[in-house]
């Protein structure tokens, strides 16, 4: 493996979501990534499609074997991080909560993935990414005026506010940890994350920039000059001139400068989102993205996910690669000195049992394989 987490040792509890993408995460960045599946996957994989299971080698692991708990614990005796996103309590029940783990490994950092943290009225419930971002204001603010709420995917709750805040706590308290000698647990709640996540907005509602109203701020379709619009072929361009100077360039190109109302009189926006809705409907989306080309104004087509690969700009970064006929985004962020690269293609439950083990220093791999406790997939 490349990048600069060279060294650093994580072991993964498989999961859904947050979890695996955090260890995603870490693996591109140059860890070494144990992840712990069920015996089979459970359900929980895709195999060799699943994008969050790459980089790193998988060991099957029955926890409900006697012996189960013992190997994860010997695991975290090697690691320099360990991470679960079972339920609070699950994990202790399991006999691999961070008690017993750090009493092998007083080193160790522990993270602990969860949507609604570790305690608190909510924390024992099921949850998903929808309800955790609904009950920070997030959610309530993402819109059109008039209409109902719209749900960003599950990218804000599980993978910016979960997965993102996860990482970096994990990382922030492997430095302490060198310094004090010391691990901890590391509580990373999606809704603490998202709440987080949300600071300007709480920003320009204490200074009255922000209405309580969807669709009728700056950045959340109020805006004329910060929305998206249809095409002629029905396609769509994204709009976010919201400096004066990129507004100047927008409309000029846009041929229209001599007839737009002042930027920002918000009695004229409807008047200015009826002039930007017809002079887009006139040309193609080809067309407008090559009328902006090069330009300030701000303005980019709005892509599907396979049109990205072959966007222009993304391209010559190689952000987005194709491997074993799996398209999927390149390692990021990009470092001058200890450059990241991609690791070991996803693979399913248990694939490298028996040697992760050997290189992770068990020496009774052939009599927990033959007892049942490990499975080699």
């Amino acid at each position: 493996m490349a990048g600069p987490l060279q060294g650093l040792r994580v072991v993964e509890i498989a999961g859904i979501g947050p979890g695996p993408f955090a260890a995603m995460l870490l693996a591109d960045l140059g860890a070494e990534v144990l992840r712990v599946d069920r015996p089979g996957g459970g359900g929980l994989s895709l195999g060799d499609r699943d994008v969050l299971n790459r980089g790193r080698r998988s060991v099957a692991v029955d926890l409900k074997h006697p012996g189960g708990a013992e190997v994860v614990l010997r695991l975290a005796e090697r690691a320099d991080v360990l991470i679960e996103g079972y339920r609070p309590g699950v994990a202790e029940r399991l006999g691999i909560g961070p008690e017993p783990c750090l009493a092998r490994n007083p080193r160790l950092v522990y993270g602990r993935m969860t949507g609604w943290g570790q305690e608190g009225p909510l924390a024992p419930t099921a949850g998903h990414d929808i309800g955790y971002v609904a009950v920070t204001g997030t959610l309530h603010a993402i819109g059109r005026a008039g209409g109902p709420p719209q749900v960003p995917l599950n990218l804000v709750g599980d993978f910016g506010g979960g997965s993102m805040y996860l990482a970096v706590g994990l990382l922030a308290a492997v430095w302490e940890a060198g310094r004090s000698g010391r691990g901890q647990v590391v509580d990373a709640a999606i809704v603490d994350g998202t709440a987080h996540l949300s600071a300007i907005l709480h920003g320009f509602t204490s200074l009255g920039l922000w209405r309580a109203e969807r669709g009728t701020n700056l950045l959340d379709t109020g805006a004329p000059y910060y929305d998206v619009y249809e095409t002629a072929d029905g396609e769509y361009m994204a709009v976010g001139a919201i400096e004066p100077r990129f507004f100047g360039e927008l409309v000029e190109r846009l041929g229209i400068a001599h007839v737009v109302p002042e930027q920002n009189d918000r009695e004229r926006w409807p008047h200015l989102r009826e002039l930007l809705t017809d002079v887009f409907s006139t040309r193609t989306r080809e067309e407008w993205t090559k009328v902006f080309e090069g330009s300030d104004a701000c303005v980019a087509p709005v892509l599907s996910a396979k049109e990205a690969v072959e966007h222009p700009h993304l391209a010559a970064r190689g952000t987005l690669v194709e491997r074993d006929g799996l398209t999927q985004p390149a390692p990021a962020p990009r470092f001058s000195r200890t450059g990241a690269e991609l690791g070991l293609p996803p693979c399913g439950a248990g694939a490298h049992t028996r040697e992760a083990l050997a290189d992770w220093g068990f020496e009774d791999v052939a009599d927990l394989v033959a007892d049942g406790t490990v499975v080699q997939g």
